[in-house]
């Protein structure tokens, strides 16, 4: 059992910003830029290309989803888009606010936050304002 699967199960706390049936998306509790956020299918597969077409594409407009959401609250040129897949052995989607292309760059320092600030960009997502 992977930790993202701990988090969907609630074993585990996550600061989650949305969720539907198939997908889940919460912060990175080790971004590299301010609003991180991490999409992921709740049925571990380990990797993307492996997800069954309609688990694929479901995750994909989910990921749309949060991304529109994310750009409005928090203050960035773009939502950049990453899928690595090495970190955990669960497919998942970065999404990173950028304003250039250095922003979404994995060998940068890792950013580190309050519980509050985390809270905060919860409760601001989910009611959809900065």
């Amino acid at each position: 059992m992977t930790i993202f699967t701990k988090i969907i199960n609630r074993e585990l706390p996550g600061y989650i910003l949305e969720e539907n049936q198939h997908c889940i998306a919460f912060l990175d509790i080790q971004p590299i830029k301010w609003g991180h956020t991490l999409v992921v299918p709740k049925k571990e597969i380990d990797y993307l290309f492996d997800l069954e077409e309609t688990d694929y594409l479901e995750l994909q407009k989910f990921a749309k989803q949060v991304s529109q959401r994310l750009r409005e609250i928090v203050s960035c040129q773009r939502i950049g888009v990453a899928v690595v897949g090495l970190e955990v052995p669960h497919t998942h989607i970065h999404l990173v606010p950028i304003d250039k292309v250095s922003d979404i760059n994995f060998s940068n320092p890792k950013l580190s936050f309050s519980e509050e600030d985390y809270q905060r960009l919860v409760t601001n997502y989910q009611k959809g304002h900065r």
